[in-house]
């Protein structure tokens, strides 16, 4: 088929006999084109905006969450407050009630630890865990190799997840039955 031929094939006639294509597509008009500028305009627009929008949110809850963790510690920071007031009432008095004062203290304390779901962790007489505990020392006892003989300084958790480890002191075994 020559150039001729499939023009022909590709080419209609209209009433008039000239010949027009049917298949492929017109350039659009100018109409057209300014329409297709104002759609792209607008969804630019819009896009832009939305962006705008994102990033203020981002901003409006980053604010949120400080303003949520500032109002935390200040409820935390007045409990504790009451302690320390507690502590210096018992430091006026005389020391025959010193001690009561002192324990007295401890009790709120650990009631106000407990209200922020903070907790110690038993150690003692306990067989040692790395996820618990740290380990300061290796000491020979009566006990059996592993078990905690000893708390230097209590652990804690809070809502299951620990947040200080206990320093601990581990037994070797008994000394004397690994000489022999």
């Amino acid at each position: 088929m020559d150039d001729a031929e499939r023009e022909a094939v590709q080419a209609g006639t209209n009433d008039s006999g000239t010949i027009e294509k049917t298949s492929g597509e017109s350039k659009p008009g100018k109409a057209e084109l300014d329409e297709l500028k104002k759609n792209n305009a607008e969804l630019n627009d819009r896009f832009l905006r939305l962006a705008a929008d994102f990033e203020n949110f981002k901003k409006r809850t980053a604010r949120e969450r400080e303003t949520i963790v500032a109002l935390a510690n200040e409820r935390f920071a007045v409990d504790i407050l009451e302690v320390m007031d507690n502590f210096e009432r018992a430091l006026r008095t005389d020391d025959a009630h010193l001690r009561k004062g002192v324990e007295q203290i401890h009790q709120l304390f650990t009631a106000q630890l407990q209200r922020y779901g903070i907790y110690p962790i038993d150690s003692l007489k306990k067989q040692f865990n790395p996820a618990e505990h740290e380990a300061i020392a290796h000491i020979p006892s009566g006990e059996a190799t592993g078990t905690i003989v000893d708390v230097v300084s209590p652990g804690y958790r809070m809502n299951d997840k620990v947040i200080r480890y206990a320093k601990v002191a581990v037994s070797n075994g008994n000394q004397q039955n690994q000489e022999a």
